[in-house]
């Protein structure tokens, strides 16, 4: 799919049809940047609704740190997807999560925070993507990890 195919932001309908997730483990919501084959800038927008935060924890809600790393995992996913030739785009392809490196968490994340996902490539190997990601809020950085993601078999 080239570039100018691709029409900005990418609404969560067109991302329900590129990622296999959903509720309640959909964690992007949107796509407002994408320069194909290099980086992605995606949105989460936490809410109190979320069903993570009845658990974690009861009168203090934090969305737990793996959900962060998930929703920067899935906006990779989206990369992906959305770098593809719009021939072989591919509904709910099925890419794994296999390697998370040098993952950061620098302040919780809470009800009414938006999530800020850039996802950079940093490498190709055959089946599977390197990237490089971080996770802002208001700005600061407040997660970020190098994530290795294969795509499965089917």
């Amino acid at each position: 799919m080239s570039q100018d195919a691709i029409k900005l932001p990418v609404d969560v309908a067109c991302i329900l049809h590129l990622l296999p997730h959903r509720y309640p483990f959909l964690l992007v919501d949107r796509v407002v940047e994408l320069e194909a084959g290099q980086r992605i800038r995606a949105i989460k927008n936490v809410t109190f609704n979320e069903p993570f935060f009845q658990g974690h924890f009861p009168g203090r809600p934090v969305m737990p740190g793996v959900l962060v790393i998930e929703a920067m995992a899935q906006a990779g996913g989206l990369l992906t997807q959305l770098s593809l030739p719009r021939d072989q785009l591919s509904e709910g392809k099925l890419f794994y999560l296999v390697k998370v490196d040098n993952a950061r968490f620098n302040r919780m994340v809470v009800p009414g925070d938006q999530l800020d996902i850039e996802v950079k490539v940093k490498r190709l190997i055959r089946n599977m993507a390197l990237y490089e990601c971080a996770a802002r809020v208001n700005g600061q950085v407040v997660a970020s990890a190098e994530i290795l993601c294969a795509e499965g078999k089917e």
